[in-house]
C-alpha cells in the first residue's frame, strides 16, 4: 500500500522500518488489552475482563475438542496470545494511514516457523524421538519406506499452509482496500470495511484454529 497515506511512512518509507512500527503497534495494543482486563479483575466480570474471560474461554474450548481438557489448558498461552496478536495485527491494517504488518511475509512466516518448531518440539518430548517419527511411518509396516518421506514433506508444507494463507490473504484485503480508498477516498465505504474486519478476525482464528489441530496431532498421537 505504497501509494496510500502511512502515519509511520511521514517518519521514514523504508519497508522493514513500517513492518516493525506496524508489528510493535500491534503487540503494544495487545499487552495493553490485556493489561487493561487485569488490571481491575472482579468476580463478576465486565469491560475488557468480560471480553478476554470471553476471548480465553472459546479457545479452551476449541482445544478442548482437539486434544482434550488437560493438553487444552497447557497450550491455551500460546494460542491465545497468538491469535490476539494476529487479529489485532490484521484489524490494523482496516484503518487508513497504517498497514496490516501480516501483509509482510516475514511475521507470518516469523509465526509459523514459531508454531512448527514449538509443536514438533512438544511431540518429541511428550513421546520420545522414536515413538514420535515412527508414527510418521503410518500403521502398515511394508509402506514405512513410502509414508515417511510423505510425512515428512506434508509436515513442512505446513510452514507454507500457515504463513502464505495468513499473507495471502490479509495482502490482498489490503489491495482491496487501497483500491476501495482510490475510488471513494472522502465516502465511507461501510459495507468494505466491514468485510475486512471480517476476514481479519476469520484469518486470525484461522491461524490459531491449525496451530491447536497441530500442537493435538503432536501430542495426542495414541489417541489417532
Amino acid at each position: 500500500m505504497g501509494d496510500l497515506f502511512l502515519f509511520f511512512g511521514l517518519i521514514s518509507h523504508d519497508k522493514t522500518f513500517i513492518y516493525l512500527t506496524h508489528m510493535l503497534l500491534s503487540a503494544g495494543l495487545a499487552l495493553l488489552l490485556v493489561r487493561a482486563a487485569m488490571s481491575n479483575l472482579q468476580l463478576v466480570p465486565k469491560g475488557a475482563q468480560n471480553l478476554m474471560e470471553a476471548y480465553i474461554g472459546g479457545v479452551l474450548q476449541m482445544g478442548v475438542d482437539v486434544m482434550g481438557t488437560e493438553h487444552a489448558r497447557r497450550y491455551v498461552p500460546l494460542v491465545a496470545t497468538i491469535g490476539l496478536f494476529v487479529a489485532i495485527a490484521n484489524l490494523i491494517g482496516v484503518i487508513p494511514g497504517f498497514e496490516a504488518p501480516t501483509a509482510f511475509l516475514e511475521m507470518p512466516l516469523t509465526l509459523a516457523l514459531v508454531v512448527f518448531v514449538y509443536y514438533n518440539f512438544e511431540g518429541i518430548r511428550r513421546q520420545g524421538v522414536i515413538k514420535y517419527f515412527k508414527h510418521f511411518m503410518g500403521p502398515v509396516w511394508w509402506l514405512y519406506w513410502l509414508m515417511f518421506p510423505i510425512e515428512i514433506v506434508s509436515h513442512f508444507s505446513r510452514l507454507i499452509s500457515l504463513s502464505f494463507r495468513l499473507f495471502g490473504n490479509v495482502k490482498g484485503d489490503d489491495m482491496f482496500l487501497m483500491v476501495i480508498l482510490m475510488l471513494a477516498p472522502w465516502i465511507l465505504p461501510m459495507v468494505p470495511f466491514a468485510l475486512l474486519t471480517f476476514m481479519a478476525f476469520l484469518q486470525a482464528f484461522i491461524f490459531m484454529m491449525l496451530t491447536t489441530v497441530y500442537l493435538g496431532s503432536a501430542v495426542v498421537m495414541d489417541e489417532h
